[in-house]
């Protein structure tokens, strides 16, 4: 008599849980005599980027106290300078070089 189980590794789960996302919700509320004093909700969603922007979810990308805008930025202020630098050398003048930090 044989005995087969299906096992799944945890990297088999974490690679499910990514791709199909789970959420997670609560609400915790404090209450004293049918007087509402705190309201919590959570909500938690747990997935791959590459399904967060498939339902929608972007905000990475434009806020500004992630990563992403901070490096869009600073190849926004090199493309500004680049853009001087070019212009000074098709005038024939040498100017001293303004960094984006003096101005």
């Amino acid at each position: 008599m044989t005995h087969s189980t299906n096992s799944t590794t945890l990297g088999d789960l974490l690679e499910r849980i990514l791709d199909k996302g789970v959420v997670v919700a609560g609400d915790i509320r404090i209450k004293i005599v049918d007087i509402e004093l705190l309201t919590i909700e959570i909500r938690l969603l747990i997935c791959s980027v590459d399904r967060a922007e498939q339902i929608g979810m972007d905000w990475w990308r434009n806020e500004g106290k992630f990563p992403g805008s901070a490096r869009e930025d600073a190849v926004t202020r090199l493309d500004t300078r680049l853009d001087r630098l070019e212009a000074l050398l098709m005038e024939g003048r040498e100017r001293p070089i303004v960094r984006p930090d003096d101005e």
